[in-house]
């Protein structure tokens, strides 16, 4: 409580893979005086990154959250993964933060996964600073990637606040354009220390700092009616005044202020710390939280107010070996007690808070209390998903919930040893609570447990954690594409289950019209009875029977899309009517129903970024041509080309290993899901054969 609300900062750090999010995060907390060793990510010793799959293959798999204090402020950071197999933990942590300093790298500029996190930074309204990194590195250059990101992501709203002063090897140091003042970094003292020197800048900087600093004012000027009149009366500005302005266009997310470093070598960290204190919003500079009265279904707001009815949501679970099952939530109004109880507005149940916990990426500290604005963990709480929110029961409230991407591939998994098994399906189900982009079913066709996930990388963790953490060795089968099915034309068709076997018979009967919809658009179903040929109580029965009908297609099994499912007539028997036997009419007459409505196969495509030396291209083209790749454009950067398409996941397999036997080990790739389209009649058919088979 030491802390007011307005100098609370609850920010992530998001960006593509490798452009330094986590160095950058492990800095933060060293010079913030969290960690007084700084671990690097290279050699496994980072903070953040303390799970063993992420020390090993150095990226970040889950999200991690930790509290730092810096400038009388409390910043509570969230540190996100980058590869797009993880795109969830990014979804859900923006979900509940304030800002977010979006990081890319001085090399590469705006990358494939940069764009994703951008978008989800739109979609849940979340204001932005921008640090671009690793400018001691050959070919950085901090004003063409502010450009890159104007091009294709800012709009033209980020604003370099800082000029670099050297490039690459020779990158020394920084001059802030708002002050005119610079930071040198050539000792190490200089490096190491949380605070900087300011001096005054060189006179060879001063057209470019007054070119600046007149661009920054007047884009200031635009979000503060007196600032703007200052401007154009030629009137001196005060530092203050500008910051003041340029926190304002952050909050409204119509401004990106851009400042730069490499946090590798330790230089401008401690300036984006300021950044963050000076322009990213505390929890009263957002809007209040919207949310439905869970009684009457009206919308309410919660202010973030601690001594408000408790409000807040659960965006994260995480098994702990030590304590159980951990939930973070994120407190938007009123204070939560160790030893409390919490209702469960969007499961209707009752729970009691055995403790709380302030995280340390998977350190703990103990608290007695939280408050609006804090995001902790919390112990004690059994049934519960992401996405969850807790609140007051006498003011129930339910919030917005998360975004939850649908998977897109799949591999059976077996335990070794049978015994195992029941083991196995503990594990799983402990993780597909932890991460709801993760499923697995058991299909009693095959007799045997699928795994379903975001990407090849999604599933081997999956895989590698059952094998360390949960003590189970499992063969994993071949990779399967989460294909989909769905119908091309409307089609009326009759289901009956007429049973006799004695006594009281069943006796089920339905017409029903199955109609495709938009892609995209799901499933609908909808009732058209009237005259009470099919009595009303039967009703809820038929929707079940669809619903569950939907979730297995007759081409390959796949769950059925964008279809509309409309009952509209039938029959019943005073006596031998029963729900399960008008369930039973409706399943089969959709099964009869697929098969005469042109069923086809959707598959994922994906969108593909290669990057490649331009003596590989041709090669690379033609390849991604022969996966059924389109090509949807080629953007030259130096000597080396970008190539944009879109290939089936299907075609994807192997893809980075033939890639590097193509060009050397010279090119790399991503690749993020974009939309499920219709499969070529011919490889359906292929398909369907080699399932019959």
């Amino acid at each position: 409580m030491k802390y007011s609300l307005d100098k609370y900062r609850n920010i992530g750090i998001a960006a593509h893979i490798d452009a330094g999010k986590t160095t950058v995060t492990e800095r933060i907390l060293f010079y913030t005086g969290i960690s007084h060793k700084i671990g690097e990510v290279h050699e496994g010793a980072a903070t953040m990154d303390w799970m063993e799959q992420e020390q090993e293959r150095g990226i970040t798999i889950q999200s991690a959250a930790t509290t730092c204090f810096w400038k009388d402020c409390q910043v509570n950071i969230i540190d996100t993964p980058g590869h797009v197999d993880f795109t969830i933990e990014v979804g859900r942590s923006l979900r509940v933060l304030d800002g977010v300093v979006g990081v890319f790298c001085g090399v590469a500029g705006v990358q494939p996964q940069s764009e994703t996190v951008w978008r989800q930074t739109e979609r849940y309204e979340v204001p932005r600073v921008i640090f671009i990194n690793k400018l001691d590195r050959i070919g950085a250059n901090y004003f063409d990637v502010v450009a890159d990101i104007n091009e294709k992501l800012g709009h033209g709203n980020a604003l370099a606040m800082q000029i670099p002063m050297g490039q690459c090897e020779d990158f020394k140091g920084l001059i802030d354009v708002i002050t005119g003042k610079m930071v040198s970094f050539e000792k190490e003292t200089d490096l190491l220390s949380p605070k900087v020197t300011w001096l005054d800048a060189p006179a060879e900087y001063a057209d470019q700092i007054a070119e600046m600093r007149d661009a920054i004012i007047s884009k200031a000027s635009d979000f503060d009616d007196a600032l703007a009149e200052k401007y154009l009366n030629e009137e001196a500005i005060s530092v203050e005044e500008i910051k003041a302005a340029i926190r304002k266009g952050v909050i409204s997310r119509n401004v990106y202020p851009v400042f730069c470093g490499t946090a590798f070598k330790n230089k401008g960290v401690q300036l984006l710390l300021d950044a963050v204190v000076d322009y990213l919003p505390s929890p009263l500079d957002v809007p209040a939280v919207k949310g439905v009265d869970a009684n009457t279904g009206a919308e309410i707001t919660r202010e973030s107010d601690s001594k408000g009815p408790f409000a807040a949501l659960a965006f994260k679970i995480m098994s702990d070996p030590f304590v159980g099952l951990l939930t973070f939530v994120r407190i938007y109004s009123g204070t939560l007690t160790s030893g409390s109880y919490v209702y469960n507005a969007s499961k209707g149940t009752k729970e009691r808070v055995s403790r709380l916990i302030k995280m340390h990426a998977n350190k703990r500290e103990e608290i007695e209390s939280a408050r609006a604005g804090d995001i902790v963990a919390v112990v004690g709480i059994k049934d519960i998903n992401t996405g969850d929110t807790l609140c007051d029961q006498s003011h129930p409230v339910l919030l917005e919930s998360i975004d939850i991407p649908a998977p897109v591939i799949s591999a059976s998994v077996e335990p070794k040893e049978k015994s195992e098994h029941e083991k196995m399906v503990l594990a799983l189900k402990k993780m597909s609570q932890e991460d709801p982009s993760f499923h697995f079913t058991y299909n009693h066709e095959t007799n045997q447990t699928v795994i379903s996930g975001m990407g090849e990388l999604h599933l081997e963790i999956v895989v590698d954690r059952l094998k360390r953490e949960h003590k189970v060795e499992v063969v994993q089968g071949q990779l399967q594409v989460a294909y989909k099915e769905t119908i091309q034309t409307a089609v009326d068709v009759e289901g009956k289950f007429i049973k006799q076997s004695g006594g009281r018979g069943q006796y089920g009967h339905v017409w029903i019209k199955l109609e495709p919809l938009a892609r995209g658009a799901g499933y609908e179903f909808e009732n058209q009875v009237v005259g009470g040929t099919v009595p009303r109580e039967f009703i809820p029965a038929i929707e079940k029977g669809a619903l569950e009908a939907v979730t297995a297609g007759t081409l390959l099994g796949n769950p059925v899309v964008d279809i509309k499912v409309i009952v509209y007539d039938g029959s019943y028997h005073d006596v031998d009517s029963s729900e399960i036997a008008f369930k039973m009419a409706t399943k089969m007459a959709f099964k009869s129903g697929m098969d005469k409505a042109s069923p086809v196969l959707l598959e994922p495509i994906m969108k593909v970024e290669v990057e490649t030396p331009d003596d590989h291209m041709g090669d690379v083209i033609g390849d991604l041509s022969s996966r059924r790749g389109k090509i949807l454009g080629m953007t030259a950067k130096g000597k080396t080309q970008i190539i944009n398409a879109e290939v089936p996941l299907g075609e994807m397999f192997g893809y980075a290993t033939d890639l590097r036997s193509m060009t050397k080990g010279r090119a790399g790739y991503a690749m993020e899901f974009k939309l499920y389209q219709e499969v070529p009649r011919h490889v359906q058919e292929s398909l369907v054969e080699k399932k019959n088979k």
